[in-house]
């Protein structure tokens, strides 16, 4: 049994000895939403994959460009500033939807008098710029609902300042993330929303790599996202959220500390059961890259002069590796 257990450390440690370094860019910085990554260190899950990854934080431009020339493997950006990207013919590919939906809301109080998106007319809603991805949001909700800009009482508040615009009754509704829904709930203030990707499909982080890559080494894709989803299978557990959080905020983000049981409920509630799911990862898995709604998140940035060209989602999106 000795002798077992020792040709079984061996093994280990000869993985480990000849894992192949790769380095992820992550859009962001060290807070604990980037979870399954760092728990794919954690859990060993890439190293049984054969790889040490290494992670950096930056802005999507800059993780688009390290990915596309190849200073970086993988990259960890949202997923619309992919499809700027590839209007301006940066070969960046999408390899693994981690998140299947947006974090945007139009959030609103319960007593605001607004029940429908039809509400909003005449109401006054706040977006944090013109030409954010909340002012296209409030612009398509108000379009499939036979509104436009006019019928609203537009309000630019920064993004500092909007939650406390939004409670102390400044504007009616502002058009942010649902991560302040669930906080604001959580501090017991009574709120509502809309999801913006009921009616505009968007997406949050997801993993990029080069054309490089896919053409002389996509088995190293297909393990780091195989790694990926098995991690993001054992978060969806609440108490394997809760005991990872815990090890995330103490080792990888401890500006959170103190806050293991709101951050864990938060992970669990939005990103575990609402941002990395949906139809089609109970069919096909986690990651999986719907064509036709990427499709449609592109034409509709190019429909509001987000993008200047077309752009076919099948040139870019993988939807499964």
């Amino acid at each position: 049994m000795k002798k077992v257990a020792v040709i079984a450390l061996v093994l280990l440690l000869s993985v480990f000895a000849f894992a192949q370094k790769i380095t992820v860019q992550i859009e962001g910085s060290a807070v604990p939403y980037y979870i399954p990554i760092y728990m794919g260190i954690e859990l060993g899950y890439f190293a049984e994959e054969g790889l040490e990854v290494d992670y950096l934080f930056g802005s999507a431009s800059d993780i688009i460009r390290n990915v596309a020339v190849g200073n970086v493997e993988f990259g960890f950006p949202n997923g619309e500033p992919v499809i700027t990207a590839r209007a301006q013919g940066i070969p960046v590919n999408v390899i693994h939807t981690t998140y299947q939906h947006g974090l945007g809301a139009t959030i609103f109080l319960k007593d605001s008098g607004i029940k429908t998106p039809a509400d909003l007319r005449g109401k006054r809603v706040a977006v944090t710029s013109y030409g954010s991805s909340n002012y296209v949001q409030l612009q398509v909700l108000l379009k499939k609902n036979g509104m436009a800009l006019k019928d609203v009482k537009l309000e630019i508040i920064g993004t500092e300042a909007i939650i406390p615009a939004l409670v102390n009754k400044r504007v009616d509704a502002i058009c942010f993330s649902m991560l302040r829904t669930f906080e604001l709930k959580y501090q017991g203030i009574e709120v509502e929303e809309f999801k913006s990707d009921e009616f505009l499909p968007s997406f949050g982080n997801v993993v990029v790599t080069g054309d490089k890559i896919l053409k002389e080494n996509p088995d190293l894709a297909v393990r780091f996202t195989r790694a990926l989803s098995r991690v993001m299978a054992y978060l969806s557990d609440p108490e394997n959220m809760k005991t990872a959080t815990a090890i995330t905020i103490q080792k990888y983000a401890p500006t959170y500390t103190g806050t293991v049981e709101y951050m864990s409920s938060i992970l669990t509630a939005i990103y575990a059961n609402y941002l990395w799911v949906s139809e089609d990862t109970a069919a096909f898995g986690f990651g999986y890259g719907n064509i036709e709604r990427w499709q449609e998140t592109a034409d509709l940035m190019k429909e509001y002069e987000i993008i200047k060209t077309d752009v076919k989602a099948t040139d870019f999106v993988i939807p499964r590796m």
